[in-house]
């Protein structure tokens, strides 16, 4: 008993001094249980998982790139229209000029990193406010968008490879009824590979006498995450496999989640975020910092654009609306601070998973639009409300 005793003292302690990593995770979990208590189980259904985690792909994509941009201390308001923009001209370019899906991919891709940069030149060398550059972006792309698909209309994306991207999944190794195999093997790896790197970190801070968890809470943070991913790779297994869009999702996470936490590059982006000033004083170009941001924020915009696309198999002149608000949204939900210096890529997709399922979760409880708009409205000012408080105790 007094075993038990300790040990919920310490967790209590434990997610005290690190609720901003934690407190996502927490509502999550909040989230969730209401929803499936108040759907009769239907949210945890596979099939409504499976959605959920296609739903996130677009936006759980654009939230990594927003993360990294509020943590340089600025804003990109042109991302939505410009996502709708490049799938429009991925359209155009498979459908009207025959051009082979993967052709179309990376020259629509080298679009979206140059539209980047011109954000990047305006707000790094003109010294225009992001907020006003990326507004005027917003404009232009959104009649570009209606410009370019102005003698056409909606455009119809008949391509397998191009359609797979947000609505395939994953081939199986081996034929079983209601079972993808190889969706059960990855996530059983995956959560081999988690174990081994927290363990090994462990290890590491510790022969650096850094603080470190005791073993309890160790192996309960890796019971926790190792069964969440277990959680979600059943799920998906049972349904149709893991799909597309999370290959795309988990890779780019896993990327800007090594560039940021293990590379110079993003250090000095954190570096550039806490303090422009001693930045430029330490020898970082905050120059070529921005331009940086701003260039991985159009590289992620189009492959954003591709994959709602691919998901409508469609290319249409609504494409892009909004999509912004829940990329900003779903970084603050994550964690990512709004004075800047302060956030982690995958906190931001944790954030995309949230906003997607409250809005899943809405959907399955037959609620309106509106009280759905009110409801993300007061999530989001929660979450700012919580980074503050938090930064003002130090946490």
């Amino acid at each position: 008993m007094t075993y038990i005793k300790n040990y919920f003292k310490e967790l209590r302690v434990l997610l005290k001094e690190n609720i901003r990593d934690y407190g996502m995770f927490i509502a999550l979990g909040i989230i969730m249980i209401i929803f499936a208590i108040t759907s009769g189980g239907l949210f945890l259904g596979s099939r409504n998982i499976s959605n959920l985690l296609n739903q996130t792909g677009y936006i759980g994509v654009l939230s990594v790139g927003m993360t990294l941009v509020i943590i340089i201390r600025h804003i990109d308001l042109s991302v939505g229209y410009v996502s709708g923009f490049i799938g429009a001209l991925s359209a155009i370019l498979i459908v009207q000029y025959n051009l082979p899906a993967l052709i179309a991919i990376f020259l629509v891709t080298i679009v979206g990193i140059f539209i980047g940069l011109w954000h990047g030149f305006l707000v790094a060398y003109m010294k225009l406010p992001a907020f006003v550059a990326t507004l005027a972006g917003m404009f232009i792309f959104r009649g570009a968008i209606q410009q370019t698909l102005r003698g056409t209309g909606t455009i119809i994306i008949d391509n397998d490879l191009y359609r797979a991207i947000s609505n395939g999944y994953i081939p199986d190794i081996a034929s079983y009824p209601n079972l993808h195999v190889l969706t059960l093997i990855l996530g059983i790896v995956g959560v081999l590979i988690y174990i081994i790197f927290e363990i090994r970190n462990h290890r590491i801070k510790k022969s650096y006498d850094f603080e470190v968890l005791t073993k309890p809470m160790l192996i309960s943070k890796i019971a926790f995450i190792g069964g969440l991913v277990m959680l979600l790779s059943v799920s998906m297994a049972t349904h149709r496999g893991m799909p597309w869009t999370m290959v795309i999702v988990f890779t780019v996470v896993l990327i800007y989640h090594i560039m940021m936490n293990n590379t110079i590059l993003g250090r000095n982006i954190y570096a550039v975020g806490g303090n422009p000033e001693a930045a430029e004083l330490s020898g970082i170009s905050v120059k070529k910092i921005t331009l940086f941001v701003f260039a991985s924020m159009g590289f992620l915009s189009a492959l954003s654009g591709i994959m709602f696309a691919s998901r409508l198999q469609s290319a249409t002149v609504t494409a892009g609306r909004l999509f912004e608000l829940e990329a900003i949204a779903g970084a603050f939900v994550g964690g990512v601070s709004a004075t800047g210096g302060i956030g982690k890529v995958t906190g931001s997709l944790i954030g995309a998973f949230v906003m997607a399922s409250l809005t899943s979760g809405m959907n399955l409880m037959g609620v309106g639009s509106a009280v759905q708009f009110i409801v993300k409205g007061a999530v989001l000012v929660i979450a700012v409300i919580f980074d503050v408080r938090t930064r003002k105790e130090g946490k």
